[in-house]
């Protein structure tokens, strides 16, 4: 199975203790492959991802989106996406 292309996407985590609420980055992956799109929780396959979309947000990242048949799923992303979406639409 060939990886095609990697989208690095970011979600924000927060502990709270019990003073405080701490919060930070968890840095993950997109992985494209042929038949399938892997996140870190979830596996897509291809026929089941109609779009992916970007909606940039300030000076720089965004909002990676997969349109699949059970609805819309966003990615938190920093870097631009576009490298990722034509390997996707070029399948």
């Amino acid at each position: 199975m060939e990886l095609l292309a990697v989208q690095p996407y970011y979600k924000i985590q927060r502990e709270v203790a019990s003073t405080e609420q701490i919060a930070y980055e968890d840095h993950r992956s997109l992985y494209l492959y042929r038949d399938k799109i892997i996140t870190q929780y979830r596996e897509f396959p291809i026929g089941d991802v109609f779009d992916v979309s970007f909606r940039q947000v300030g000076d720089q990242g965004g909002f990676l989106y997969l349109h699949t048949k059970l609805g819309v799923y966003s990615y938190t992303v920093k870097e631009s996406p576009e490298k990722f979406i034509k390997t996707f639409k070029s399948l």
